[in-house]
């Protein structure tokens, strides 16, 4: 098992130009600039064909977004799930989580685009990212779809790559509206409940909770620590009595605020144990427990299983 790496966007163009044998200059996108924030495009079958195509994906969180056309046989794992796409999927990656993706066969085609937050906050529409239900904690961000949605979807990133060659004055202007159709795509694929919001108060604790909640991970380091673990902790927080925050949540969602916290607690340790070398006592202290025995209780009585079981 190898440590997690997180992979800036130099690091990704140094990747790609080892891949595609070009220099790094010619992948950057032409007549972009820092105050546009980043954007480009790929076309898969270009960026593997130098190498061999049944290679998997490195495991690693990414400090960029990034979605993802991809036809072929393939395996994702996302976070602590396993999702087997048999033909198409459409894959929406961001910087909180880590993926890895896994081919099943050679026969890959399908696009890919990458960009930052910064990009699409230019278009003035006031649109945070990490807020919208395709990108929002627990989502479900890998879709298999059928040959007919590949190719509308396909179109999208055909018109990306013309764009972006092109020397039109608000090409990114236009690159923005396409990344936004194909995010919007993706959110119709998800169940309507999953999309509806509900501007309440109760809506806005719950809206700052995950948000708070999200802020203690992607746990990076042996050395990081937890700050926040308890329901009390939350609330003291977020300025409101804890039994006001647990029967917002349990209203809301069904499990009261202890449950939440555990259950994220939880995919964070699975996600450690399965793709990371670090030791059990290693990712107990990181996870907020002074003792690996509490760990292993914790994880036992969500699993049934012992961490080391899990990892083995």
């Amino acid at each position: 098992m190898k440590n997690i790496r997180n992979i800036s966007l130099e690091e990704f163009y140094k990747e790609a130009a080892a891949f595609t044998g070009k220099d790094i200059i010619t992948l950057l996108p032409p007549g972009i600039n820092k105050e546009i924030g980043h954007f480009n495009v790929f076309d898969i079958y270009e960026t593997l064909k130098e190498v061999k195509r049944k290679q998997a994906m490195p495991y690693n969180r990414r400090a960029y977004y990034k979605i993802s056309l991809i036809r072929g046989r393939n395996k994702a794992e996302y976070a602590d799930k396993v999702i087997d796409v048999k033909r198409n999927a459409l894959l929406f990656a961001t910087p909180k989580v880590p993926y890895h993706w896994v081919p099943q066969d050679e026969n890959q085609s399908g696009s890919f685009c990458v960009f930052t937050d910064e990009f699409l906050i230019k278009n003035k529409s006031g649109i945070v990212l990490d807020e919208l239900p395709i990108f929002k904690p627990g989502g479900y961000p890998v879709f298999e779809i059928t040959d007919e949605e590949a190719e509308e979807i396909g179109l999208i990133f055909r018109k990306m790559k013309k764009e972006i060659a092109s020397d039109y004055e608000f090409k990114y202007d236009l690159l923005r509206n396409y990344v936004l159709e194909v995010i919007h795509y993706g959110q119709k694929l998800q169940p309507a409940t999953a999309l509806h919001a509900d501007q309440n108060a109760s809506a806005r604790i719950i809206s700052l909770f995950i948000e708070l909640l999200e802020r203690q991970f992607p746990v990076e380091s042996p050395n990081q620590k937890l700050r926040l673990r308890s329901a009390k902790e939350y609330a003291e927080r977020l300025s409101i009595h804890v039994n006001h925050l647990n029967k917002v949540l349990k209203e809301n969602t069904g499990r009261t605020t202890t449950e939440i916290i555990s259950s994220r607690m939880l995919q964070e340790a699975k996600i450690l144990l399965k793709q990371t070398d670090w030791n059990v006592s290693e990712i107990a202290y990181s996870l907020g427990f002074e003792e690996v025995a509490h760990f292993s209780n914790f994880f036992k009585k969500q699993t049934a299983v012992t961490p080391l079981s899990f990892r083995s």
